[in-house]
């Protein structure tokens, strides 16, 4: 029995997490190049290793000729009387297994047989990381920051480094050495040199998996993430809806005393988490969308998919938000092109009076337009509550779509 060779064999496989079979079958594929080096070709030879006890046997077939006159090709052919010497059953025309002594490989083979081992044993490594990694695409992990590089961060996740860019970096953040981050893995690509790893940090999937690992009610299926709409490093909103009518869905991802979305808030370094409820009313949608501002009325077009919503006067500026931050996030995360007035403007503004869509006295069905009465249950965590005094006042009437928006500002 071999037993350093088995004892190396299992070591790799638990480190570098290489399977037993592909490293036989790297030593065989050694062997063979040794035997090529060696005596200038290998077509005739043969490798056979014992599985469990690790011995091997190289070996050429080699055919038994009469004499040596009649040896063409000494790696392909041997005299009758070599050949009896090996097996007394030997005679002209047989097939003779002659067994090759590794050990008397020249330097030169031997260094050759190594190399093809390593490099077989770094391919598999290379191939391992980076199908460990590729299954964690599209999905949050931890990291520690090890350096800048230029503008960028290389991020070591474990058995691999991602790399940060400037691009999905949240503006004003800022990584000491050592520090342990959340990331949220983009891509990986396979290349030959290891796996490359790209991260992210202002993507809004990234709220969503720290959402999915926190609250116990997400990740069962109790409570879904419907929509979610983020301006990295200011705020975030993120629509839930619940499949079982006894659970809360914005109390489940808040928490006890707000202690689930003050740990995300935590993490995303004080970015402030709206959470609403959907509704597949859009006219109700984009009432909770907009809070915590309160709206009067909303006429929704599902088919132009645009909505035009009427404030009290003195809820205009919290309503839009500013720099149009909270319409902006509110038309990205239902999808509609919303138009906000007050209650003054709206009154000589077509399409913002109820009376526009009367018929014949009558109101037509209200299936799609929110009554107005109540306001989005939505709150703000990571800071302080939009307040209106704290605003300027936003040029009124202006529409926001949820596919044109400046750069975030930070509060």
């Amino acid at each position: 029995m071999n037993t350093e060779l088995m004892e190396a064999l299992d070591i790799l496989e638990k480190e570098k997490e290489i399977s037993k079979e592909t490293l036989f079958e790297a030593i065989e594929n050694s062997l063979l190049t040794a035997c090529r080096n060696h005596f200038g070709k290998a077509d005739n030879v043969h490798v056979e290793i014992d599985r469990e006890t690790c011995d091997f046997l190289v070996y050429a077939e080699k055919e038994v000729v009469e004499s040596a006159d009649d040896v063409e090709d000494a790696c392909l052919q041997i005299t009758l009387d070599d050949a009896k010497e090996i097996s007394s059953r030997a005679k002209v025309g047989d097939m003779l297994h002659v067994e090759i002594k590794s050990r008397e490989f020249g330097r030169i083979a031997t260094q050759n047989a190594k190399n093809v081992i390593l490099q077989k044993i770094r391919e598999e490594e290379r191939s391992a990381i980076y199908n460990q990694y590729y299954e964690k695409e599209k999905d949050v992990v931890t990291g520690v920051v090890q350096r800048y590089v230029g503008r960028n961060i290389s991020i070591n996740l474990g058995k691999a480094d991602a790399m940060l860019s400037e691009s999905e970096m949240v503006k004003g953040e800022v990584f000491r050495p050592t520090e342990r981050i959340k990331v949220y893995i983009l891509e990986v690509k396979n290349t030959p040199k290891g796996p490359r790893i790209n991260v992210s940090r202002t993507h809004p999937e990234l709220v969503k998996r720290l959402f999915e690992s926190e609250v116990t009610e997400i990740k069962d299926g109790t409570v879904e993430i419907r929509s979610i709409a983020r301006e990295a490093g200011s705020r975030t909103k993120i629509a839930v809806w619940s499949n079982n009518p006894n659970v809360d869905a914005v109390g489940a991802c808040v928490g006890m005393n707000g202690a689930r979305v003050n740990a995300i808030v935590e993490e995303l370094r004080g970015e402030k988490i709206d959470i609403v409820n959907w509704d597949e009313n859009p006219g109700l949608l984009i009432q909770n969308a907009l809070s915590p501002a309160k709206i009067v009325a909303v006429f929704a077009d599902p088919d132009e998919k645009t909505a035009k919503v009427v404030v009290p006067d003195y809820q205009l500026s919290l309503a839009i938000g500013k720099e149009g931050q909270n319409a902006r996030l509110a038309a990205r995360l239902t999808g509609y092109k919303i138009d906000i007035k007050s209650e003054t403007q709206a009154k000589d503004a077509p399409g913002f009076r109820y009376e526009d869509y009367l018929d014949e006295e009558e109101y037509e069905d209200e299936g799609e337009y929110g009554n107005g009465e109540e306001y989005g249950d939505g709150e703000a965590y990571g800071g302080e509550e939009y307040d209106e005094a704290g605003y300027e006042e936003e040029p009124v009437g202006e529409e926001y779509e949820e596919t044109e928006y400046e750069e975030p500002v930070q509060e």
